[in-house]
């Protein structure tokens, strides 16, 4: 298996408009959403538009497809959603991370803006009542993740790849992750989430992460088709293409027999004692994430998967965004790989024994009941 890297999978940005109830504290600045919506053939069209940052989301981008999605929930004249990308080099490649992390080294307040919207996007697109086809061409990680996960028809291409790669800048795998990684199979999610492995169509349609694989050359086609007004799904399977062979499948018992721990601790002490070349690359690469994201992403997925309500678990996850924003590791995290570049982050605490379960409950603790993240009416 190919070792993640971490290296620009994030990017810059934010801003403005419809107003979703935001944290308390934040005052916008406004510019232009980097998002295009309008109606097309009865189809509510949503594009990411900011192909210079991979389509990275802004505090506007998540503002302008709720508005868009708020706007076409109860217009008859909308049959679905449709949700893609400009440009060719990929769909979404995450979130506005550098805002994040200064304001996380200050008062996390619009950090805790954008999560808010972003988080009741993520929930909108959930329980949306219309279906919602995302054409996932190209790197989808982080952000991107969470606005395509939700849709009914996920189309992969052979270019796609996914990532969770969170622990490596101290942060932990939110935008649903704790809703969607422990329901994949076995324990293919924790995985995922601890090593930040990628994974290109082969192994996404597998698991499930997407239901359909289209060529790139078809999307053109298979977006006529649906302007057209045939199904969606139909659609696809009629353009469908075959990926292949999962590389990850060889692995699919180790990985659910290795991972399946309670703690990290007992997960680093299987894959020693496992002994395989396999096991060995994993520890190796959970050495170079942080501790604490590491602890925090395996209890948010193990309380996850117990949730029956996606809203719960994006209450749960705003509750760490704000906090976890604000530690260390964070923001050396974000220093090491995006802002210096170095790729050699001084992790604090630096072994998994200093992480404390006092320090895990004050992440995950309440917030005081006006300070909690609501969903959208």
């Amino acid at each position: 298996m190919r070792t993640p890297t971490i290296t620009n999978l994030f990017s810059p940005a934010f801003a403005s408009g419809f107003s979703l109830g935001r944290a308390p504290g934040y005052a916008p600045t406004m510019s232009q959403p980097e998002v295009q919506t309008r109606i097309d053939h009865g189809i509510g069209r949503i594009t990411l538009d900011r192909p210079r940052a991979l389509h990275a989301l802004n505090l506007a981008m998540c503002e302008a497809m709720t508005q868009a999605l708020m706007e076409w929930r109860d217009d008859a004249g909308v049959t679905s959603v449709l949700i893609d990308h400009s440009g060719e080099r990929g769909f979404c490649a995450g979130g506005d991370i550098r805002m994040i992390a200064e304001s996380g080294a200050c008062d996390a307040v619009e950090a805790r803006a954008f999560f808010h919207a972003e988080y009741r996007l993520n929930h909108l697109m959930f329980v949306y009542p219309k279906p919602i086809v995302a054409i996932v061409d190209g790197i989808v990680m982080g952000g991107g993740v969470g606005v395509s996960e939700p849709a009914t028809v996920r189309v992969a291409t052979e270019r796609t790849t996914y990532a969770m790669p969170e622990t490596g800048i101290g942060l932990f795998p939110d935008v649903g992750g704790g809703w969607f990684l422990p329901r994949l199979p076995g324990e293919t999610g924790t995985w995922l989430a601890l090593t930040g492995a990628r994974l290109k169509a082969a192994d996404t349609y597998a698991l499930g992460i997407h239901n359909f694989v289209v060529a790139s050359e078809a999307l053109a086609d298979f977006k006529h088709a649906l302007l057209d007004g045939e199904d969606p799904g139909q659609a696809a399977l009629r353009l469908a293409h075959d990926p292949g062979p999962a590389p990850l499948a060889p692995y699919r018992e180790a990985i659910d027999r290795l991972f399946a721990h309670p703690t990290v601790e007992a997960i680093f002490e299987a894959l020693e004692q496992d002994g395989s070349e396999w096991a060995s690359a994993q520890l190796a690469i959970l050495k170079t994430k942080s501790p604490q994201s590491l602890k925090v992403t395996l209890r948010q997925l193990r309380a996850g998967r117990a949730m029956t309500d996606f809203a719960d678990v994006m209450a749960m996850e705003y509750r760490l965004g704000g906090r976890v924003v604000r530690t260390h590791d964070f923001q050396e995290g974000v220093r090491a790989v995006i802002v210096d570049k170095d790729n050699a982050p001084q992790w604090s605490p630096s072994t998994l024994a200093d992480v404390s379960d006092a320090d895990l409950d004050a992440l995950f603790a309440p917030l005081a009941p006006d300070e909690e993240w609501t969903p959208l009416v």
